[in-house]
């Protein structure tokens, strides 16, 4: 399975923040939207991912004050991306070894999409479970 066709199913929308936003905003905005990360974004350029993690890392840090931050200030920089042709199995070990949960998905520098290890998990399972019918069914004609 490419992260292309997941795509293709769950959608490219991206929710992202400016570097400038409040730490306060983007929770705000991650709790009405019910994810885990936005990508952010200068202009059109990808230059950080700020996740649950981030936030609760500068709140431990800092105190009530961090909410009143730019998310730049807690974002991580180093962002991980996956590629649309990339298989869920070669993500799903990425993103185990790094110990992230959200993967940007870029064409070139172009934002084409976002993966979450939920979305990597439901994958392999429907993968796995069409390779049991398949196998259960040889069996049975065999």
């Amino acid at each position: 399975m490419l992260v292309s066709q997941i795509l293709k199913t769950k959608g490219d929308l991206v929710f992202t923040a400016s570097p400038a936003e409040t730490v306060g905003a983007v929770c705000a905005l991650l709790h009405s939207r019910r994810v885990g990360a936005m990508v952010v974004m200068d202009g059109d350029r990808v230059v950080g991912i700020v996740s649950e993690r981030d936030v609760i890392r500068a709140v431990a840090e800092a105190g009530a004050q961090a909410l009143n931050q730019p998310v730049s200030s807690c974002m991580t920089r180093d962002v991980v991306f996956a590629d649309p042709g990339e298989v869920v199995d070669a993500l799903l070990g990425r993103m185990t070894d790094r110990r992230i949960r959200h993967l940007p998905v870029c064409e070139g520098d172009r934002l084409v999409g976002i993966v979450s290890i939920g979305d990597l998990v439901k994958w392999k399972i429907t993968e796995v479970e069409a390779e049991a019918d398949g196998l259960k069914a040889y069996i049975a004609t065999g």
